[in-house]
């Protein structure tokens, strides 16, 4: 890669990144060509030459959103024992990014989704398909507590990834919108009582 290109590169990541920074306090719509290049000081028309269009880049930013969670949350958590120990290092992993300065925990999803919901549009599929990813990890994780014994025979896991997900959408609420000082034990809490109904009577941490 010559010095031009490898450049041009760097400069794209700046955006996507400058762009991510906007979208995960504000919302995807909040996302401007304008607003990032005005943060960035370089032209908009820099940017369009980088990214293509205002879709393309929302595009880029729903990509790297899930590639930093997955690193973040996801990875880290496969090195816990297979089952509820897994299961809790992500919800810990996942509470834990929902707060400080690099606060994560679904506040793309969350805001974009309330934005997107009524228009049918390919960045309308393009975050449906991330929620959705989001969701199927956490399932795996679940049917993984199942089989291993560790949550009762007859969870439903589809029951209880709504559950988790809901939990995290009142968390994301009261940490960012109300600003609960203690939303993040708040939600540990209800996380852990809301598995311990759930868990195989067998089973002993």
């Amino acid at each position: 890669m010559t010095i031009k290109l490898a450049k041009s590169e760097q400069t794209l990541q700046a955006i996507i990144q400058t762009a991510l920074q906007i979208a995960v306090v504000e919302g995807l719509h909040a996302v401007t060509l304008g607003e990032v290049a005005k943060r960035m000081n370089i032209s908009k028309s820099g940017v369009f030459a980088r990214v293509g269009s205002l879709e393309a880049l929302q595009n880029k930013v729903i990509v790297e959103y899930g590639r930093i969670f997955a690193a973040n949350v996801f990875l880290p958590a496969l090195s816990a024992p297979r089952g509820l120990p897994r299961l809790n290092a992500i919800m810990r992993l996942w509470i834990g990014r929902g707060t400080g300065e690099n606060a994560m925990a679904g506040g793309l999803h969350t805001a974009s989704a309330f934005d997107l919901d009524h228009v049918e549009s390919a960045l309308r599929d393009q975050l449906l398909e991330s929620v959705m990813d989001w969701r199927n990890q956490l399932y795996r994780a679940i049917t993984l507590c199942i089989d291993e014994g560790h949550l009762r025979h007859d969870t439903d896991p589809l029951q209880l990834t709504y559950e988790i997900n809901s939990l995290m959408v009142g968390f994301l609420h009261d940490a960012r919108f109300v600003r609960d000082p203690i939303a993040h034990e708040r939600a540990t809490s209800a996380y852990q009582r809301l598995v311990s109904t759930y868990r195989a009577f067998s089973y002993t941490d």
